[in-house]
């Protein structure tokens, strides 16, 4: 294969019109004008009241299609000092091509010494295990059994290579597949009852383009199909608000994992530097961990000129709304509850390990607003803060003192601030 720019950077393909008109209709407000309230508005911390385990943050490197990350660009990618954005996922791809498998080695050993977890996802099976249908293409039925061990083989080949897989995809986007592989429900539901247990790492399916249930509910609702997987992960490209809730996931979902392995938002046109539209990450990972309860935010290309990094390896404005839960809500940390929408275009999620208490705010209106935070059964504290905004980026900012659990704090106009209270 050819290296390839980002799909939707095709000019003219089908994928761009559709992807692009997606995105437009998924997109919310950029310039949100609001008027602060005229008292501190009250935000309530339930640190009792726990909600999902988060597992991480990340992107994904797929150097066939652009070039691999540099050295330097690893470490901004996935350290966590300063000026780092400290991901702890990593998503690769598994080529159909073995010769390319080596490609994705350095990164992806960097990224686990580092402490991230690895996922992987294909976009074919190797040629020979395809067949041409409907004017599209799809695994022969035959071929399931072989297709399993062409995973297992990735998987053993990046162990012998210093990376232990977390998990691994069936297939990416199996319900969006011009130009790869489709899978409709019952292929998958078939493969995960008849191979899946064979694979030796976690399995992830069924990663479709746009949270579609239809794709996840026959997997939800077959026990023999659910056993054999480990994470329901899915992609969010113009998924609609209301549709981030999944009831049945939290009916038969327990002891699986709901990960949100790629988007890129609110498009891959603009630069990733301009502010205030870079809020918009904000909000979406605000709503992507509390409205649908994931556990990861996965972007898709790393470094891109709408990605966390830029083409010089820095971070962008978007990469550093991310980092505002990558870098302080690490693996392991619990969400827990609190007032996720005090006012309009003011987004509040919160985090816990231990006694550490973290708090995520995002403030999209034109002026400051001021808040009066009440974290329940804690006492006395001085929370430190960061602030990204048009002119700062992941800056120290103001400590505040809490007081038997309260505290009041400004988020100014247009900004991210997070606070760490430990």
């Amino acid at each position: 294969m050819t290296p390839r720019r980002n799909r939707s950077e095709i000019a003219g393909s089908p994928l761009l019109s559709r992807r692009t008109v997606l995105a437009a209709g998924a997109a919310l407000p950029v310039l949100a004008a609001g008027t602060p309230a005229a008292a501190a508005t009250a935000v309530v911390v339930e640190p009792s009241n726990v909600q999902q385990t988060i597992l991480g943050f990340g992107g994904m490197n797929h150097t066939v299609w652009i070039s691999d990350l540099t050295a330097a660009q690893r470490e901004t990618a996935f350290g966590n000092g300063t000026g780092q954005l400290g991901f702890t996922v990593l998503r690769i791809p598994v080529h159909e091509d073995r010769a390319n498998w080596s490609r994705e080695v350095a990164t992806a050993r960097r990224a686990s010494e580092l402490g991230a977890k690895v996922i992987a996802s294909p976009w074919n099976p190797p040629a020979s295990m395809t067949e041409s249908f409907s004017g599209g293409k799809r695994l022969r039925y035959n071929s399931y059994g072989a297709y399993a061990q062409h995973l297992n083989d990735f998987t053993a080949f990046m162990a012998n290579n210093g990376v232990n897989l977390y998990g691994i995809s069936v297939q990416n986007e199996p319900d969006y597949a011009q130009e790869w592989t489709a899978w409709t429900a019952s292929e998958i539901v078939k493969f995960l009852r008849e191979n899946a247990g064979t694979i030796s790492t976690r399995v992830i399916a069924p990663e479709s383009f746009q949270y579609r249930k239809n794709l996840s509910d026959p997997i939800l609702n077959d026990a023999t199909a659910l056993a054999n997987v480990d994470i329901i992960g899915t992609h969010l490209y113009g998924t609609r608000s209301a549709d981030l809730p999944y009831p049945l996931f939290q009916q038969k979902g327990g002891g699986k994992e709901l990960w949100m392995t790629e988007v890129y938002h609110p498009n891959s046109t603009d630069s990733a530097d301009l502010w205030p539209q870079a809020l918009d990450v904000g909000e979406h990972i605000h709503r992507a961990l509390v409205d649908g309860r994931f556990q990861t935010y996965v972007w898709w290309y790393i470094r891109r000129s709408y990605g966390p990094l830029r083409e010089d390896g820095q971070i962008s404005k978007r990469g550093a709304t991310m980092a505002h839960f990558s870098k302080w809500v690490r693996p392991g940390y619990s969400r827990i509850t609190a007032t996720a929408n005090p006012q309009s275009n003011v987004y509040i999620s919160a985090y816990k390990s231990g006694s550490r208490i973290v708090i995520v705010t995002v403030n999209k209106n034109t002026s400051a607003v001021d808040l009066a935070f009440t974290i329940r059964d804690t006492g006395s504290a001085t929370a430190q803060t960061w602030l990204t905004n048009e002119s700062a980026t992941l800056a120290r900012y103001n400590d505040v003192t809490m007081a038997n659990g309260a505290f009041n704090a400004q988020l100014p106009a247009r900004s991210i601030r997070t606070f760490v209270v430990n």
